[in-house]
This record gives structure tokens, sequence and C-alpha cells, in this order.
């Protein structure tokens, strides 16, 4: 009787672990994988306002081609500096949510391999814009934004198409997210000191060997002469 009771809990064991494995039936649909394994409020929420839900839908049901979603919690949500959601413009909500989305399916073990850095939905993956590195310690898989780092905690679902893996922290890009540079302000502008003229002298334009201007001298070496003559003519007149 004992043999057959721990037979019966293996058996329900092995069953309980192949049904949780078992994809859906139906299309694919993210929102429903995430309400089904419940925390992801938020994220929710998010996928639906921003219409990526859909996107992410319409993608795996009508091409071969897989998907791999960072799935960030409640509690993530909720560390965010408060108002820091509502105060994204419509079109950031949308790049923050296909940030979290990788246009490929990506295995567990495939992170170890991995080139970086990984291009997002969101758009560019170049320094400054939408950059997400990997990088793997043992079993432990880490994601890089630029501006915060998370670890991937969960897989959530998987089925060779879609992978949905729980990250403790929300993805935050540096276009969205990266302080600014301060702004760089302007060199004063040099002034060149004027250069002084010898006392006496008036400043001379031109090449410093040009001859200096004598016509006052002779001028008054001119008036002298005539005053000269006049006072010889009168004494000889008298």
């Amino acid at each position: 009787m004992k043999h057959q009771i721990i037979f019966f809990i293996i058996i329900l064991q092995f069953s309980t672990l192949t049904l949780s494995q078992t994809p859906p039936s139906g299309p694919t649909n993210i929102t429903q994988i995430l309400e089904k394994a419940g925390q992801f409020t938020t994220l929710i929420r998010l996928m639906k306002v921003s219409q990526v839900s859909d996107q992410i839908n319409t993608q795996l049901n009508n091409s071969n081609q897989g998907m791999t979603v960072f799935a960030p919690t409640d509690n993530a949500f909720s560390s965010l500096k408060s108002g820091t959601i509502n105060s994204l413009s419509a079109q950031q909500q949308v790049q923050l949510v296909q940030f979290h989305v990788l246009p490929n399916f990506i295995s567990m073990s495939q992170f170890q391999t991995i080139s970086n850095p990984l291009r997002t939905q969101a758009g560019d993956a170049t320094p400054g814009d939408f950059p997400l590195n990997v990088t793997t310690s043992g079993n432990q898989v880490n994601v890089s934004t630029g501006v915060d780092d998370a670890t991937v905690s969960n897989t959530i679902y998987t089925d060779g198409q879609l992978a949905v893996y729980q990250v403790d922290k929300v993805l935050q890009p540096m276009s969205i997210f990266a302080a600014p540079s301060p702004a760089v302000a302007p060199a004063p502008a040099t002034l060149k000191p004027k250069s002084k003229s010898p006392a006496g002298l008036s400043p001379t334009s031109g090449n410093d060997d040009s001859p200096a201007d004598n016509s006052g001298v002779e001028r008054i070496a001119m008036h002298g002469m005539a005053v000269l003559v006049f006072g010889i003519s009168l004494f000889v007149l008298l």
C-alpha cells in the first residue's frame, strides 16, 4: 500500500509539471500568459495601452519569427520613482514596452553565447539610444541597459517560438532615462592688448620703418627765418 501511494504521488507531480509546460491551445496571447503567471498587472496595462501586445500576438501567429519578452513584475514598477511612467509621453511608453521585447527567440542557454548589444523592438542599439547587453554568471543571466541592471529570476513561458522571462527591474533605455549631458559654456573671447605709443609721439600705422613726419619742424624753421629777416630790415632802415 505504501509503495502504491508513493507511485501515485510521483505520477501526480509529473502530470502537474507536464501541464505547466504545455503551451495553451489556440493562438498565442502574451497578455493571457502574463495574466496566468500573475504579478504583471502594470506591464499588461502598458502593453494594452501601447498596443504592443497586439503587435507581439500578430507577429507570433502570422510568421515563423520568434520573440523574447523580459517581463518586469509589479514590484519592479513600484520601485521606480513615483510618477515615472505617467511622466512619459505616449511614444516613450511605447518605446519602453518595446525595449523589453527582442525580435527573436532566445533560450536560457543561448544567453551564454549571444553577442552584445542586443537589438530590441524599440530600435537602434547604438550607445545613447536603446542598447541592451546581457552577461551570464553560471546559470544567472543579467541584463544591462546603461541606466540600470536587472536579473532574470524566472522563466515564465517558453514554447520554442516565444520565451517570456521574469526580471526584477524595469529595463530603462538610455534614450529615455539617461541624464542629459551638462551644457558646455562657451570660452570667453580673448582681447588683444592695444600697443602703446611712446610719450609725445602719435601712433603711426603701417610699417615701423616709414620716415617720421617732419612738416611741423619745417614750418617752425621758416617762421623763425621770416622773423629774423624782418628784424634785420628794420635795423637797416633805422
